[in-house]
């Protein structure tokens, strides 16, 4: 049965950079929400119409074609190993709809990972300098932030009652939080 890993935090708290690396040592598919979405926007596809003005403004696209998009993903070959969920659930209702539908890939962990706001909105604004990706702004980002404070955190505690939760420091070098992620992996 593949495994089924997650991880969660705020915007620009490093967790696609970690699972990138992560999913390539420990041979797990990285399945990015975020990066979906972005391709089916640059491919101009009708979710990606429908999603191109909620992401600008910082808004969460609705659940249901988020989870369709992400049933269609755990079937590709490269998940038989297991996966790693970057940037989903961001809901409660997400959360508990993707409990129903892993019954093939139930979930194993989930790395919440905590940083301040300051830093977070530095990480951010800098990865939009260097990547020109348009929801970068300033605007953007504490929309952002107070949406994951809203709808996201409060997974936390769902995932805590669960006795999945592992944190992670993620203000420092890179390799540095990489090791201490990959420590738990290494103990699975």
């Amino acid at each position: 049965m593949s495994k089924l890993f997650i991880f969660l935090g705020p915007p620009g708290a490093g967790k696609g950079t970690q699972a990138s690396q992560i999913s390539k040592n420990f041979n797990l598919a990285h399945i990015s929400t975020g990066e979906m979405l972005r391709e089916h926007v640059t491919n101009q596809t009708e979710l990606g119409k429908k999603a191109k003005n909620l992401l600008d403004e910082g808004l969460l696209v609705p659940d249901d074609l988020v989870i369709n998009m992400l049933v269609e993903r755990l079937s590709h070959s490269d998940c038989k190993n297991g996966a790693i969920l970057d940037g989903f659930p961001r809901t409660l209702g997400q959360a508990k709809s993707l409990q129903n539908i892993s019954e093939n890939f139930p979930i194993n962990k989930v790395f919440v990972f905590e940083a301040d706001n300051e830093e977070l909105i530095k990480r951010i604004l800098l990865r939009g300098e260097v990547s020109g990706r348009s929801d970068d702004t300033e605007e953007s980002i504490k929309v952002r932030l107070d949406v994951y404070n809203s709808d996201t955190a409060p997974l936390v505690n769902y995932y805590q009652e669960q006795q999945l939760v592992t944190t992670i420091n993620a203000i420092g070098e890179i390799e540095d939080i990489y090791n201490a992620i990959a420590l738990h992996f290494n103990n699975l």
